[in-house]
């Protein structure tokens, strides 16, 4: 019975260790970097960005000329090159680099196998393809909904302003008659 027990006990302290296999291993640094180069991050990265541009363009257009901004004639131009430039330089090794982590933090080896195996498929590879394009137009899609709704924030924020400053004057006169 005594010898039962024993056996029992050392079956269930050593269950959990041998149910680790390489699938539930830490990824390591080069399994997330050998995923990020399957994914292609660095490009898509790099893609996704220039197809930011136009929308983020096509917002600086539009907020400036409603707000009726009195700016130079070449301040579309500037703030276009500006953007370009910034995202031009962006370090995009070193990003690559940063997200190691981040994925070792919420996947194992096995995961990152498997995500590696789907992404090496051709509806995978399909997916890496399109996504910089989906990210462009689901951007240009979304900018009529975002622009609105900043613009109601925007004026729900300058009422509260209004609100304070009207309030600023009263709280001075609570505040002096407390003391």
């Amino acid at each position: 019975m005594r010898a039962l027990l024993i056996a029992v006990l050392c079956v269930a302290f050593a269950a959990p260790g041998l149910a680790q296999t390489a699938g539930s291993e830490p990824a390591s640094k080069d399994d997330v970097l050998l995923y990020l180069r399957t994914m292609r991050s660095h490009d898509t990265l790099e893609k996704t960005m220039e197809a930011m541009l136009k929308p983020m363009h096509q917002m600086f257009d539009q907020q400036f000329g409603k707000d009726g901004k009195n700016l130079p004639a070449n301040a579309e131009r500037r703030f276009n090159k500006a953007m370009d430039d910034m995202m031009k330089g962006m370090p995009l090794d070193e990003m690559m680099q940063a997200l190691v982590p981040v994925y070792q933090r919420h996947f194992t080896k096995g995961d990152i196998d498997s995500l590696i195996e789907f992404y090496s498929s051709p509806t995978g590879q399909k997916v890496l393809e399109e996504m910089p394009a989906i990210t462009g137009e689901s951007m240009e899609a979304v900018m009529p909904v975002m622009r609105k709704y900043m613009d109601a924030s925007k004026e729900r924020m300058q009422q509260e302003v209004k609100d304070l400053e009207k309030d600023a004057p009263k709280a001075a006169q609570d505040s002096a008659a407390q003391q």
